[in-house]
């Protein structure tokens, strides 16, 4: 199904994609939220930072950050606090490498390893709380990993599992690459870039000889770097195998709970292809929601300096 677009109105100065991207991401400061930390062992020796608020309810939201990301980023911490605001335990997770802790194994994180998230899940089942609902909530590439999930695990999904929104997911990552060397898009490829160099720089140190790091120097557009480094570290054959693999959108249609993919019109990091409507518009469980503007994961409002947009839709679409 496709929802009808809500309507609202950003911050006066927010009048671009990117500044509704870039502000909220820097300039945001979400107070109040405190999280108890829990590392859990993976079923590979690995370690996974699990950051909860707990007040004893019996619904559980489950949030997971995009590219780099992590459980201290803004729309993380705004989610995790209207959600524990309004009756629900909250368990924002953080992937491998990101939670300040370089992780032990070779293999870092990636857009399609639903792995992980499948771990914490069942970790939150068994020993976080008798909870009789859980809600998935993910961000960008956290966006992707809850919908892939939501589509391999189709009708062997567990029972409290809701459904799951998703936030500005690059369902598409081929055509995603494509996006990223736009000209415009320079400092969020910078960005990324930088930080996941010195991941790849930390493990040639923790694992020499297993990475080609000369094979920088020939890195011209975002596809190379997903050739050389993203697909072997990651056990994929090469970025095609790595792309299809890990895109929702070869997935999602397989899902059986309700699943709805949120993302803006003016999103200057999506391709047209992370908007697959044509699936929405037969799919039982699939939808998606197309409003005209919110950036990449910024969805902030003008008449509400606290909350996003996005915050307050999630809550209501998990309400209902």
């Amino acid at each position: 199904m496709i929802f009808p677009a809500q309507t609202f109105e950003p911050p006066f100065f927010q009048f671009t994609g990117h500044l509704q991207t870039i502000v909220p991401g820097t300039m945001r400061r979400v107070k109040g939220v405190k999280y108890v930390r829990e590392r859990i062992t993976t079923p590979d020796n690995d370690f996974l930072d699990l950051d909860w608020i707990q007040n004893g309810h019996q619904r559980l939201v489950v949030l997971t950050h995009g590219l780099e990301g992590s459980s201290e980023r803004q729309y993380m911490r705004g989610m995790a606090k209207l959600f524990s605001q309004n009756g629900w335990d909250v368990l924002a997770w953080n992937c491998r490498s990101c939670s300040g802790e370089m992780n032990r194994a070779f293999r870092l994180y990636h857009h399609g390893d639903i792995e992980d998230i499948a771990t914490v899940i069942h970790h939150a089942m068994q020993s976080g709380g008798n909870y009789d609902r859980i809600a998935l909530i993910g961000f960008s590439m956290g966006g992707n990993i809850t919908m892939k999930y939501m589509g391999v695990m189709g009708d062997q999904i567990p029972a409290c599992v809701q459904g799951a929104v998703a936030f500005s997911a690059p369902v598409d990552l081929e055509r995603g690459s494509l996006m990223l060397d736009n000209w415009d898009n320079a400092i969020y490829r910078y960005r990324f870039r930088r930080n996941i160099v010195a991941k790849m720089q930390a493990k040639n140190v923790a694992f020499p000889g297993r990475i080609d790091l000369s094979k920088l120097k020939m890195v011209q557009k975002w596809r190379d770097f997903d050739e050389y480094f993203s697909a072997p570290i990651c056990n994929y054959r090469d970025a095609a195998d790595f792309y299809w693999n890990s895109s929702a959108k070869n997935f999602v249609g397989n899902t059986k709970r309700p699943t709805l993919l949120i993302s803006a019109l003016n999103d200057p990091i999506l391709s047209p292809e992370c908007f697959p409507v044509d699936l929405a518009k037969e799919h039982p469980y699939f939808h998606i929601e197309m409003p005209k503007v919110g950036g990449h994961c910024g969805f902030m409002m003008q008449n509400d300096p606290e909350f996003a947009w996005s915050e307050h839709r999630a809550l209501a679409f998990f309400n209902h």
